[in-house]
């Protein structure tokens, strides 16, 4: 099993140990003392990072050297036996979200939209912004990605080749496709970063949602009737994996009319949506980290609450709901947008 892609060389260079300087839930007396728990991690040593990490995947962004800490971190999470979620909680997981046997080959049609193991949300996938498209879901084509917040690396590499041979003998290859459209985050962070730093390989290309929406929009921009409110996007901890996407998403905002005005917790400093310290019975930081969400929301005027990652819906939309801001999904609001 290849180890994670990772120089340790490159962290004893860095001078701001950016990746955990800039923690929001882990602080630090000084510099120095960053730079001796870093040291402790890449040494496979006691730290109390590994003990106090959220799980945020913000130190992957964090790192100007894209030298992967959050994927160590939790490597050695793994390997020293600590588990950020009860054993219980873990093992009921592990059962729930394993590959069911039950797929069976189809033949698609270009897009193809994978909702991954929520195909309870099958039905986003409608209107003129996913014309013609095919959609596949599943157990068997998890992308496993959620195992980072329940130090179970060893289950990545397991799972995710299993799924990756599923996407492409079941549906892609048959149909002479090459590309598969991620409905979030999560499969796009998986079959990109994580593959990368894991020595998983991908054949197919992975499409992020907001690749396709903005280029779809293009086409469909004489349809578009502006949204013309504030909106607040409760970015996901596995956005952090692909910041890149987050300027498409703007253009996607600009061109619906969706105002995402400047706020705190936003961008950089988005915080997370509460949903992983509940299920690491950290309870008191789950409500603290909920309540300033929606009252850094409610400060700017927002209209909607607008998600890309169903589990940050989840965890969020009914308070969100009863504060007055409308929960969304991304797609969702550009469907609205396209008065459909």
């Amino acid at each position: 099993m290849p180890a994670i892609k990772f120089d340790p060389s490159v962290c004893q260079a860095c001078e701001t140990v950016d990746c955990l300087m800039k923690c929001q839930y882990i602080s630090f007396g000084s510099i120095n003392d960053a730079k001796t728990e870093k040291l402790k991690i890449n040494n496979g040593e006691h730290s109390r990072v590994l003990e106090e990490c959220l799980t945020c995947y913000a130190c992957q962004e964090y790192c100007p050297n894209s030298n992967n800490p959050f994927f160590l971190l939790v490597e050695r999470q793994e390997e020293r036996g600590f588990l950020p979620a009860p054993k219980p909680i873990l093992e009921e997981q592990l059962r729930m979200m394993q590959p069911k046997g039950k797929l069976t080959a189809a033949k698609v049609k270009h897009p193809v939209v994978n909702m991954c193991a929520f195909p309870m949300l099958s039905g986003c996938v409608r209107g003129s912004l996913f014309d013609g498209a095919s959609v596949i879901s599943g157990n068997d084509l998890f992308c496993n990605i959620m195992w980072l917040h329940f130090a179970k690396n060893t289950t990545i590499r397991e799972r995710v080749p299993h799924s990756i041979n599923n996407i492409m003998n079941l549906y892609l290859r048959n149909s002479e496709i090459d590309e598969m459209v991620c409905f979030h985050d999560e499969c796009f962070g998986t079959y990109t970063s994580v593959a990368d730093a894991y020595g998983i390989k991908v054949p197919f290309k992975p499409i992020h949602l907001f690749d396709y929406i903005n280029r779809r929009l293009d086409s469909l921009s004489d349809r578009i009737k502006p949204i013309n409110a504030v909106i607040a996007y409760q970015r996901p901890c596995s956005n952090r994996l692909c910041p890149e996407t987050d300027k498409i998403l703007d253009g996607i905002f600009d061109k619906i009319g969706a105002r995402r005005v400047p706020r705190k917790y936003d961008r950089g400093h988005a915080l997370c949506c509460g949903g992983v310290p509940r299920a690491q019975q950290r309870d008191e930081l789950a409500d603290e980290l909920l309540e300033k969400n929606i009252e850094d929301m409610k400060s700017v005027g927002a209209a909607f609450c607008v998600f890309n990652c169903p589990f940050c819906m989840a965890t969020m939309a009914q308070e969100v709901a009863e504060n007055g801001i409308m929960p969304i999904l991304v797609s969702d609001l550009v469907v609205t947008a396209l008065g459909e």
